[in-house]
Protein backbone atom coordinates (compact mmCIF):
# COMPACT_ATOMS: atom_id res chain seq x y z
CA UNK A 1 0.00 0.00 0.00
CA UNK A 2 1.59 3.16 -1.14
CA UNK A 3 0.73 6.47 0.80
CA UNK A 4 1.24 9.91 -0.30
CA UNK A 5 1.85 13.24 1.82
CA UNK A 6 -0.77 15.66 1.23
CA UNK A 7 -0.15 19.42 0.63
CA UNK A 8 -2.39 22.95 0.72
CA UNK A 9 -2.88 24.96 -2.68
CA UNK A 10 0.01 26.96 -1.50
CA UNK A 11 2.46 23.77 -1.85
CA UNK A 12 2.66 23.47 2.21
CA UNK A 13 2.75 19.72 3.70
CA UNK A 14 0.40 19.03 6.00
CA UNK A 15 -0.08 16.56 8.89
CA UNK A 16 -2.62 14.37 6.17
CA UNK A 17 -1.51 11.63 4.04
CA UNK A 18 -3.86 9.46 1.47
CA UNK A 19 -3.42 6.28 -0.05
CA UNK A 20 -2.39 5.45 -3.66
CA UNK A 21 -5.62 4.70 -5.43
CA UNK A 22 -8.27 6.55 -3.11
CA UNK A 23 -9.76 10.34 -4.38
CA UNK A 24 -7.57 12.88 -3.24
CA UNK A 25 -9.59 15.18 -0.94
CA UNK A 26 -11.29 18.55 -2.00
CA UNK A 27 -8.65 21.14 -1.23
CA UNK A 28 -5.53 18.87 -1.24
CA UNK A 29 -2.71 17.99 -3.32
CA UNK A 30 0.21 15.70 -3.65
CA UNK A 31 3.20 16.10 -5.91
CA UNK A 32 4.41 14.10 -8.57
CA UNK A 33 7.61 13.98 -10.49
CA UNK A 34 9.01 13.42 -13.58
CA UNK A 35 12.51 12.85 -15.00
CA UNK A 36 13.91 13.99 -18.41
CA UNK A 37 17.30 12.81 -19.25
CA UNK A 38 19.30 13.89 -21.58
CA UNK A 39 22.18 12.71 -23.81
CA UNK A 40 25.21 15.17 -25.57
CA UNK A 41 23.26 14.44 -28.69
CA UNK A 42 20.08 16.69 -27.38
CA UNK A 43 18.34 13.19 -27.42
CA UNK A 44 15.65 12.68 -24.29
CA UNK A 45 15.61 9.22 -22.78
CA UNK A 46 12.06 7.81 -23.18
CA UNK A 47 10.50 4.50 -21.54
CA UNK A 48 7.73 2.62 -22.89
CA UNK A 49 4.91 2.02 -20.10
CA UNK A 50 3.78 -1.43 -19.68
CA UNK A 51 0.88 -2.97 -21.34
CA UNK A 52 -0.65 -3.61 -17.78
CA UNK A 53 -0.08 -0.64 -16.26
CA UNK A 54 -2.48 1.52 -14.95
CA UNK A 55 -2.81 4.90 -16.51
CA UNK A 56 -1.46 4.84 -19.99
CA UNK A 57 -0.41 1.37 -20.97
CA UNK A 58 1.44 0.35 -23.47
CA UNK A 59 2.12 4.56 -24.28
CA UNK A 60 5.65 6.24 -24.50
CA UNK A 61 6.77 8.26 -21.54
CA UNK A 62 9.00 10.75 -20.23
CA UNK A 63 12.71 9.15 -18.76
CA UNK A 64 10.76 8.11 -15.59
CA UNK A 65 7.62 9.39 -13.10
CA UNK A 66 5.83 8.95 -10.43
CA UNK A 67 4.30 9.63 -7.26
CA UNK A 68 6.23 11.00 -4.01
CA UNK A 69 5.53 9.08 -1.56
CA UNK A 70 5.32 9.85 2.26
CA UNK A 71 8.05 11.63 3.71
CA UNK A 72 9.63 11.62 0.29
CA UNK A 73 10.31 15.54 -1.40
CA UNK A 74 10.53 16.10 -4.87
CA UNK A 75 14.33 14.99 -5.49
CA UNK A 76 13.91 11.59 -3.21
CA UNK A 77 11.05 10.73 -5.19
CA UNK A 78 12.47 11.67 -8.95
CA UNK A 79 16.07 9.79 -7.82
CA UNK A 80 13.77 6.16 -6.25
CA UNK A 81 11.62 6.31 -9.15
CA UNK A 82 14.11 6.64 -11.87
CA UNK A 83 16.43 3.65 -9.87
CA UNK A 84 12.95 1.91 -9.70
CA UNK A 85 11.84 1.93 -13.55
CA UNK A 86 15.18 1.89 -15.25
CA UNK A 87 17.48 0.49 -12.25
CA UNK A 88 19.81 3.73 -12.98
CA UNK A 89 20.82 5.63 -9.97
CA UNK A 90 21.06 9.66 -10.49
CA UNK A 91 22.57 12.36 -8.01
CA UNK A 92 20.10 15.38 -7.77
CA UNK A 93 21.66 16.48 -4.52
CA UNK A 94 22.60 19.94 -5.58
CA UNK A 95 19.76 20.13 -8.34
CA UNK A 96 16.62 22.35 -7.94
CA UNK A 97 13.55 21.18 -10.31
CA UNK A 98 13.96 22.74 -13.47
CA UNK A 99 9.64 23.86 -13.69
CA UNK A 100 6.59 22.66 -11.85
CA UNK A 101 3.27 22.15 -13.40
CA UNK A 102 0.29 22.70 -11.23
CA UNK A 103 -2.42 20.08 -12.54
CA UNK A 104 -5.58 19.63 -10.48
CA UNK A 105 -4.51 17.26 -7.57
CA UNK A 106 -1.24 18.36 -7.20
CA UNK A 107 2.38 18.95 -8.11
CA UNK A 108 4.43 17.68 -11.01
CA UNK A 109 8.26 19.04 -10.59
CA UNK A 110 10.43 18.06 -13.56
CA UNK A 111 13.98 17.46 -13.41
CA UNK A 112 15.91 17.49 -16.50
CA UNK A 113 19.05 15.46 -16.29
CA UNK A 114 22.23 15.46 -18.82
CA UNK A 115 23.86 12.23 -18.50
CA UNK A 116 24.88 10.02 -21.37
CA UNK A 117 23.11 6.56 -20.49
CA UNK A 118 23.30 2.65 -22.04
CA UNK A 119 20.29 1.87 -22.69
CA UNK A 120 21.50 -1.65 -23.75
CA UNK A 121 22.59 -2.60 -20.08
CA UNK A 122 19.93 -1.02 -18.38
CA UNK A 123 17.50 -3.56 -16.69
CA UNK A 124 14.34 -2.85 -15.24
CA UNK A 125 13.96 -3.99 -11.77
CA UNK A 126 9.90 -3.90 -11.57
CA UNK A 127 6.84 -4.27 -13.87
CA UNK A 128 6.48 -0.91 -14.98
CA UNK A 129 8.74 -0.26 -18.32
CA UNK A 130 8.69 -2.65 -21.03
CA UNK A 131 11.30 -0.40 -23.27
CA UNK A 132 13.41 2.17 -23.85
CA UNK A 133 15.38 4.51 -26.75
CA UNK A 134 16.71 7.56 -27.34
CA UNK A 135 14.23 10.12 -29.11
CA UNK A 136 14.85 13.55 -30.71
CA UNK A 137 12.34 16.46 -30.10
CA UNK A 138 10.71 15.77 -33.38
CA UNK A 139 10.36 12.04 -32.70
CA UNK A 140 8.72 12.47 -29.81
CA UNK A 141 6.14 15.26 -31.75
CA UNK A 142 5.15 12.25 -34.18
CA UNK A 143 4.37 9.91 -31.52
CA UNK A 144 2.04 11.65 -29.79
CA UNK A 145 0.47 12.98 -33.15
CA UNK A 146 0.36 9.01 -33.89
CA UNK A 147 -1.07 8.26 -30.09
CA UNK A 148 1.97 6.39 -29.20
CA UNK A 149 3.43 9.02 -26.64
CA UNK A 150 1.23 10.40 -23.69
CA UNK A 151 -0.50 13.30 -25.24
CA UNK A 152 1.39 16.04 -23.70
CA UNK A 153 1.13 19.15 -25.20
CA UNK A 154 4.00 20.17 -27.79
CA UNK A 155 4.84 23.42 -26.36
CA UNK A 156 5.75 21.47 -23.12
CA UNK A 157 8.22 19.08 -24.82
CA UNK A 158 9.42 22.05 -27.01
CA UNK A 159 9.99 23.54 -23.42
CA UNK A 160 11.89 20.53 -21.81
CA UNK A 161 14.39 20.28 -24.82
CA UNK A 162 14.53 24.13 -24.44
CA UNK A 163 15.20 24.00 -20.92
CA UNK A 164 17.80 21.21 -21.01
CA UNK A 165 20.67 24.27 -21.51
CA UNK A 166 19.89 25.61 -17.96
CA UNK A 167 16.87 27.53 -15.40
CA UNK A 168 15.27 30.24 -16.33
CA UNK A 169 13.71 32.16 -18.80
CA UNK A 170 16.59 34.43 -20.52
CA UNK A 171 18.34 32.50 -23.24
CA UNK A 172 22.23 33.50 -22.66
Amino acid sequence: METWDLYDENRQLLNETMVRGHEVPPNRYHLVIHVCIINEQGQLLIQKRRDDKLGWPGAWDFSSGGSAIKGDHAREAAERETFEELGLEIDLSNQRPHFTINFENGFDDFFIVHQEVDIESLKFPTEEVEEVKWATKKEIHNMVKEGLFIPYRKSMVDFIFDMRIGFGTIDK
